[in-house]
């Protein structure tokens, strides 16, 4: 009896752990990833130079600019998704602070392998100006639900009777 008993408890510990087994890879199997897929994030922009016809400035002269972005991303597959991002921006000089503005940022993502992605984007600002934001963007560390980026965004900005002008900004954020 002894050895009956000693037998069926090998069986049940030989049989739960297969199910162990098959189980995970079915799960595994059941991980893939359904598209159209939504992810959002939020970040902090910090503007670095802005160069036009007027010269070159820099953040922290005179002042220090800095931007919140939110946004969803739709990813219609693994390589081409669209994104709305809206940023508020707040200026800080001699003791004060406020919102300065807010940003429109619609536009087109396209994965471009290895974790970076391409954001193309268009710009609508309260301030009356707008342009097109190219953003090239690197996940830098990944996890089940939620990974951590860093992009340089590189904002091209026309209209309310400014100069054109070009600007290199750096970014980091969070997407889940």
């Amino acid at each position: 009896m002894q050895r009956y008993m000693r037998m069926v408890n090998y069986r049940y510990v030989v049989t739960v752990l297969l199910s162990m087994v098959f189980a995970r890879s079915a799960y595994a199997q059941a991980q893939a990833v359904i598209y159209p897929k939504i992810t959002g994030y939020v970040g902090v922009i910090h503007p670095i130079v802005t160069f036009s016809k007027d010269g070159t400035h820099t953040n922290f002269d005179g002042a220090y600019v800095g931007g919140l972005p939110t946004g969803i991303n739709i990813w219609k597959s693994r390589r081409i998704g669209f994104s709305f991002e809206v940023v508020p921006f707040i200026r800080a000089a001699d003791g004060t602070s406020k919102m300065n503005n807010l940003l429109f940022h619609p536009g087109l993502l396209v994965s471009l392998g290895h974790g970076f992605v391409l954001a193309n984007r268009l710009a609508f600002e309260t301030s009356g100006r707008y342009g097109v934001t190219p953003v090239l963007n690197k996940v830098i560390v990944k996890k089940k639900d939620y990974s951590y980026f860093i992009a340089l965004p590189v904002p091209a900005r026309f209209g309310n009777n400014q100069p054109t002008a070009v600007g290199v900004g750096f970014q980091f954020g969070i997407s889940f």
